[in-house]
């Protein structure tokens, strides 16, 4: 769960008081960009890069600062420097970043002074680091609060079911169909979802799949096969000298893991889209079109159509609120007071 605003706003009044007078970029800025994260409930480490080697436009070798691939890139300068100069020079690094990794926001900085920008929408803001808590809300995709508006064929929706409807059709294409397909593209939706909705440490299963595989794809259906083992496997059963990086998944109580699968197989081509897809932030999908979006992303015919042929989750509580959910609210709110009754309504709507 996300910190609440009151506890991200007195982390951010500290880490002002930490950092004020602070100048040199060498020294320092590591230490500054962990606490920056740390205001908001989130460990640096799991997310996001220092010094990621890349070569920039002009083909010269150059590092970023920090990269958190799909959401943020930032560019520090010590006390004082031209954060103009700043923001190109990240801009720089654009040409050479793969799709899956191009961030949405730049942030620059010299300690005292701050620059965001949102790539998406052309806003921009800038501030001092003694106004910091005034601004704080800025990062609230960082803290995981980014808003949603629901529309009645959300784009986002759209989005997710052609990235996942890329790596369908070409799993069908090798050979992999059927129930096993189903299954499989199933698990890797669940995947995705838990590494931006909380239930595994925050882009876990996207680090391990970019960090752990080989770029040509040959190794990634056996690593994928040892995530689903070990999320169907409890803590206390798991081998003891399993590798780390696999014990950081959670046991997940259930059957979604339990059936053996054949092993698929994946090529440079199937392991960017899979990349592709782990970038995407899976916590702005509306569970409630998860099944209309699952069917389109089976049927290539229907995800050609799918705004025409999903139902939006503005209809589907058009519909079902009056047909049941008005009732039980109403049910629910006169007896929410006596025990008895509601575990005789627990049962109810079970």
């Amino acid at each position: 769960m996300p910190l609440s605003w009151n506890e991200i706003k007195n982390r951010a009044i500290a880490f002002q008081k930490e950092w004020e007078g602070e100048t040199s970029e060498k020294a320092e800025s590591q230490s500054f960009w962990n606490e920056f994260f740390h205001v908001f409930g989130i460990s640096r480490r799991r997310v996001a890069s220092f010094e990621q080697p890349i070569k920039k436009a002009d083909n010269k070798q150059g590092f970023i600062d920090l990269l958190w691939k799909g959401t943020i890139l930032v560019e520090h300068k010590s006390k004082g420097k031209d954060l103009e100069k700043a923001t190109q020079q990240a801009k720089d690094y654009f040409p050479n970043l793969k799709e899956h990794e191009l961030p949405r926001y730049i942030l620059v900085s010299d300690f005292q002074r701050f620059k965001l920008y949102d790539l998406d929408s052309g806003n921009q803001w800038e501030f001092e680091l003694s106004n910091f808590v005034d601004n704080v809300h800025l990062f609230d995709f960082i803290a995981g609060y980014e808003k949603r508006v629901y529309q009645d064929e959300d784009p986002v929706n759209l989005q997710a079911a052609e990235l996942m409807g890329k790596l369908h059709d070409c799993l069908k294409e090798i050979g992999y169909i059927g129930h096993d397909l189903e299954v499989y593209l199933v698990r890797l939706l669940f995947c995705l979802f838990a590494d931006d909705t909380g239930i595994f440490n925050k882009g876990i299963f996207w680090e391990y799949i970019d960090l752990h595989t080989k770029e040509d794809g040959s190794d990634l259906a056996m690593h994928i096969d040892a995530i689903f083992q070990v999320l169907n496997t409890p803590e206390e059963k798991r081998l003891k000298n399993l590798d780390e990086n696999l014990t950081q998944f959670p046991y997940i109580n259930g059957k979604l893991f339990e059936e053996s699968l054949p092993l698929a197989a994946f090529d440079s081509k199937m392991r960017v889209m899979l990349l592709e897809a782990c970038a995407f932030d899976w916590g702005k999908i509306s569970p409630a079109i998860f099944g209309s979006m699952f069917q389109a992303v089976m049927n290539p015919k229907e995800r050609r159509n799918l705004g025409a042929h999903y139902t939006s989750e503005k209809n589907i509580q058009k519909v079902i609120k009056p047909l049941f959910l008005d009732d039980l609210h109403r049910e629910f709110e006169k007896i929410k007071g006596n025990r008895n009754k509601l575990l005789e309504f627990q049962k109810k709507i079970a």
